[in-house]
């Protein structure tokens, strides 16, 4: 039975590979196979043919993505188990996919259904992972990497050239790291705690219930649906301040705000909560990812034209793609081709997703007002599917634009407080 480890003291400082492990126990890098008792205890049940607990292999997990740390100054850090099977997986399959035109078309296959499988997996349990972020910035990286190692030794790209590459892509990290910032999370506001309903006459079928947010206290009052022709009584405003509290924030949302699950917070003008970038889209940084997508796509599109020029130089770009004799001849051009359609499949994926960007900011509509409106069945679809127009913002293309181009970015509530209503 091991001994108490003792806590680190205030003057007592951890040296690069120490760290303080989920226990608050002082451990060490050396020490990080010993003693894990869910294990052992795992290990002796499937010996013994007994039944797992429900939690064994979660509990195993976290004991191994405690454990797993790299040196830093003050201490080792954690690294996410998330972002390992990227870095180790990626350059494999690419590799793996350039010995043979069939194996090259069945890892291009399946490596898409993976990362579909594993994004509906993570969305479901509205969980936070790093492996999206992870697969972006080293698909990236390493694209850039091959086409210095094996298409620029060709010499068929230029000094100009390659300073477009390099740019573009350094540009497109510049707006990502912005992107990362604060989306535009809504603080609490007191003037919106201390807001209330107030009556005059008698309530009856009406219940009131009292949240408290520390010393603030929040009316919520629940009724019945008002009967026809009543729709803007007391009740009816009563229910719109109900359904703009936050119970898990403990926040009066602004109008057009939401609560994202997976960040635990509540946003200003919420689009969506993106995998690619983990973090949420909102007022704050909408415009700045738009910017990303859109210096993203350029940059790959003309990384892929030049590749293409240079192991394809006597094929047309438009159909290059999909025929380009004697390309599986040498290992070099089956990669750079193999890495050429692996960043198509990438780049369509996003100009899909930049394409829908485009059209909910044209009509005026975030992408989480357009899954509300079509769950509850109050907006309208055009564009053969591709935007749902729900009619409560858009004010035409024009304004909708400017509206878009031109938000504020203090982040202030659109109204000051809550007023008593009569």
């Amino acid at each position: 039975m091991r001994g108490k480890v003792r806590p680190p003291e205030p003057d007592d400082p951890l040296c690069c590979c120490e760290y303080v492990d989920r226990q608050g126990d002082r451990q060490h890098m050396a020490a990080c196979c010993c003693d894990c008792e869910d294990l052992d205890q795992a290990c002796d049940r499937w010996l013994k043919r007994q039944p797992q607990k429900a939690d064994s292999l979660s509990r195993v997990i976290a004991v191994v993505t405690d454990r797993l740390r790299v040196p830093w100054l003050r201490g080792a850090k954690r690294v996410e188990l998330s972002v390992v099977p990227p870095l180790v997986l990626l350059p494999v399959l690419l590799r793996l996919a350039a010995l043979h035109f069939l194996v090259g078309m069945a890892v291009l296959t399946i490596l898409p259904v993976l990362v579909l499988w594993y994004y509906y997996v993570t969305h479901r349990r509205k969980g936070r992972t790093l492996f999206f972020l992870s697969l972006a910035l080293f698909s990236l990286a390493y694209m850039y990497y091959l086409f210095l190692t094996e298409v620029l030794p060709r010499g068929d790209v230029g000094g100009a050239q390659l300073v477009t590459v390099t740019t573009g892509m350094v540009l497109t990290l510049i707006s990502l790291a912005r992107t990362k910032r604060d989306p535009g999370f809504v603080k609490a506001c007191p003037s919106d705690a201390h807001s209330t309903v107030t009556y005059y006459g008698r309530l009856s079928e009406q219940d009131e219930q009292s949240q408290s947010n520390g010393s603030c206290q929040v009316v919520a009052i629940a009724s019945r649906a008002a009967p026809p022709g009543q729709g803007t009584g007391p009740a009816t405003q009563a229910n719109g301040l109900k359904k703009n509290w936050c119970p898990t924030c403990r926040i009066m949302r602004p109008p057009r705000s939401g609560h994202c699950r997976i960040c635990s917070a509540c946003v200003y003008r919420m689009d969506h909560h993106c995998v690619w970038i983990n973090s949420c889209v909102g007022q704050a940084n909408h415009r700045n990812f738009l910017l990303t997508l859109l210096l993203f796509l350029l940059t790959s599109v003309y990384g892929i034209s030049l590749v293409l020029r240079s192991i394809c130089p006597r094929q047309n770009l438009l159909y290059a793609l999909f025929y380009c004799p004697g390309v599986y001849a040498q290992y070099s051009t089956a990669l750079c081709f193999t890495c050429a359609w692996y960043s198509s499949v990438v780049t369509g994926g996003l100009f899909h997703l930049l394409m829908l960007q485009l059209i909910n900011i044209s009509f005026n509509v975030t992408e989480r007002e357009a899954r509300l409106a079509l769950r509850e069945k109050t907006g309208r679809t055009r564009l053969w599917g591709l935007v749902v127009d729900t009619g409560l913002h858009t004010r035409g293309f024009c304004t909708n634009w400017l509206e878009f181009l031109t938000m504020h970015l203090s982040l202030e509530p659109m109204f000051p407080g809550l007023p008593d209503m009569v």
